[in-house]
């Protein structure tokens, strides 16, 4: 148990570094020397357990949606906001890549490179499998309470984050005034597909957007 546990705890340490190395560096500027030195191991203890760059980077994905999927949950959970403002909020503490203060801000900027397609569509699928049952049980909450009127929750759902993670991701250009219309448009049929009430979610997510979804 305690080589397991030793394990483990190298590896958060191997992560930790890398990162540090990615915001500070770039990625591409980065080699698997400048990570050895900082953390202070031998190669064969690196690729004891990362094969190599890439896979260190899959790894740092796979922790910032860890961390991006507790926060969503976190904040699904809180009874005491109404379950409009909830959604809104859940969809919102996704945002990673907003500033250079927020977390993995390097790893998603790599991400987002064109020649890291396959890359940005795993870190998609690994973000709608777990925030998507957050955001349906949401709205199964809202039908309870009459906000919502919809038979489809999880369905609905991923309909809309899928739509929401494809036409306004960063890679997808647009001019100003397209953004607005698809805003505006997404929000209208964000009611319609929930059942809620015209207007209702207007101003809640207006302000996702304005914030840079």
């Amino acid at each position: 148990m305690r080589i397991v546990k030793e394990a483990e705890e190298r590896k958060s340490e191997i992560l930790d570094a890398a990162e540090e190395l990615f915001a500070a560096k770039g990625y591409e500027r980065t080699s698997t020397g400048d990570i050895l030195e900082r953390v202070g191991i031998a190669r064969g203890t690196l690729y004891y357990h990362f094969k190599s760059k890439e896979d260190i980077l899959d790894a740092l994905i796979e922790r910032i949606n860890g961390t991006l999927i507790a926060g969503a949950k976190k904040v699904a959970e809180d009874q005491s906001i109404p379950v409009v403002e909830r959604i809104v909020r859940t969809i919102m503490s996704m945002k990673v890549d907003s500033g250079e203060d927020t977390i993995g801000h390097e790893v998603i900027q790599q991400v987002h490179k064109p020649q890291n397609a396959l890359m940005h569509q795993k870190m998609q699928q690994s973000l709608l499998d777990g925030v998507v049952p957050v955001l349906a049980g949401l709205v199964e909450e809202g039908n309870a309470q009459g906000v919502f009127h919809t038979g489809f929750p999880l369905e609905t759902t991923e309909m809309l984050v899928l739509y929401a993670v494809t036409v306004f991701d960063d890679r997808f250009q647009q001019t100003p005034g397209q953004m607005k219309k698809r805003v505006q448009a997404f929000i209208h049929h964000t009611e319609k597909l929930l059942g809620a009430k015209e207007g209702s979610m207007t101003a809640p997510m207006t302000r996702i957007f304005q914030q840079g979804f």
